[in-house]
């Protein structure tokens, strides 16, 4: 059992992901501290100073609170992020983008029977239903984990290991995606990659940022949230009255899936123009809050527990980070894609938008519609994987 944190209120958790990304912002801006920015990225900091924080015992590493704030942020977030994309910009970024993305799918299928070969002896014979479920996360999301969960029958305890494996192994992969972001130049460089594209957009969606600007009120913001918060709120009920397709559309599948999708239809209006009334700084803000959730359930000293487990899921994910880096250097393709092609692909929906940000934040948009790619996708490729999985463990 869990010790008791210093801060468990719910408005003490609340505070602390509304002031450390504040108290971040300022340091980074500082005269004497802006340096350490410049090494290590803000949103590297904003996801590991929770972590420390859960660490230590400050905050705990599981709360209710936490969840009715990813409830509350994620619909609203990503219907921000999308209704501020210039869809036409990022089909213009060609087949490299999707290549990468389900290149890291590939390492995510290929990555399961070779750790489940080498750690199968020292593990649970079930082990294998909670690898397919983690399968289904790691290619699209926690719905695609449920789904697969609820396909293959696994055992509450199995999943719950599985859960450490995922909140931690996949931690320390955005965090380290987070600290190469913020060297993404010198890195395309190197790798003699063509990120022009990626710069096009970058600027262009700057650009119209500039040309809508103007001095916000609180009109402008009232109106934003309400719409957000809106069709956030009717994505969520849709998604309750939906079918489920023997459980390989979840709820939170057709949240995700409704709210996307008014985003990118509203985008093609009038109501893009938002961004230069803050929609986009607005959607940033809500992500900085989501990144301190996330980053709070991922506790280090876990890591002791389950060593094997642990090992069994670094394995897993050295194949599909070396399945990336491979397909990177072939096509010669922008750390960008490779970065936000891999947390599409582990992160999902919650996570993609958070490392495209870390490149700028006019970016969210294409981790979000990356994102998608896994989300459809994850349920079908790990349920095959599942018979993989299940044969090599003799039926168990």
């Amino acid at each position: 059992m869990q010790p008791q944190a210093l801060i468990n209120d719910p408005f003490g958790l609340t505070m602390v992901f509304v002031v450390s990304p504040a108290l971040i912002y300022f340091l980074s801006g500082h005269p004497k501290s802006k340096w350490l920015f410049k090494v290590i990225p803000v949103l590297a900091f904003l996801y590991f100073v929770p972590t420390t924080l859960s660490t230590f015992g400050v905050i705990p590493t599981q709360s209710d609170v936490y969840k009715v704030i990813k409830d509350f942020t994620i619909p609203p977030t990503l219907f921000l992020l999308t209704l501020t994309v210039d869809v036409k910009a990022v089909l213009k970024l060609g087949p490299k983008a999707l290549i990468m993305f389900f290149s890291g799918t590939l390492g995510v299928f290929l990555g399961a029977p070779l750790a489940l070969l080498i750690f199968k002896d020292y593990l649970p014979p079930e082990v294998w239903k909670g690898m397919s479920a983690l399968a289904g996360s790691w290619i699209g999301g926690t719905g695609n984990f449920v789904a697969v969960a609820n396909a293959v029958h696994a055992p509450e305890s199995i999943l719950g290991m599985m859960v450490i494996v995922d909140v931690l192994i996949g931690a320390f992969w955005a965090g380290f995606l987070l600290i190469l972001a913020g060297k993404y130049e010198s890195i395309d460089k190197a790798m003699g990659a063509d990120n022009s594209m990626i710069e096009d957009l970058k600027q262009k969606i700057i650009n119209f940022q500039k040309e809508t600007g103007r001095i916000s009120t609180a009109k402008d913001f009232l109106f934003i949230l309400g719409l957000a918060f809106f069709a956030g709120w009717v994505s969520v009920e849709l998604g309750k009255i939906m079918p489920t397709f023997g459980g390989l559309m979840s709820k939170g599948v057709w949240m995700v899936l409704f709210t996307t999708s008014a985003g990118i239809i509203l985008s093609f209006t009038k109501l893009r123009r938002l961004d230069g009334v803050g929609a986009s700084s607005i959607g940033a803000f809500l992500i900085y809050i989501l990144i301190g959730v996330i980053g709070a359930g991922a506790n280090f000293k876990e890591i002791v527990h389950y060593p094997f487990l642990l090992a069994l899921g670094a394995v897993w994910m050295s194949v599909h980070v070396i399945c990336m880096i491979v397909m990177m250097k072939i096509l010669k393709a922008p750390l960008f894609f490779m970065a936000v092609g891999s947390q599409a692909n582990i992160g999902g929906t919650a996570s993609a938008p958070i490392v495209a940000s870390a490149f700028h934040p006019s970016l969210a948009s294409v981790g979000v519609l990356m994102a998608l790619c896994g989300t459809f996708s994850g349920t079908y490729v790990a349920l095959l994987l599942s018979y993989i999985l299940r044969w090599m463990s003799g039926g168990g």
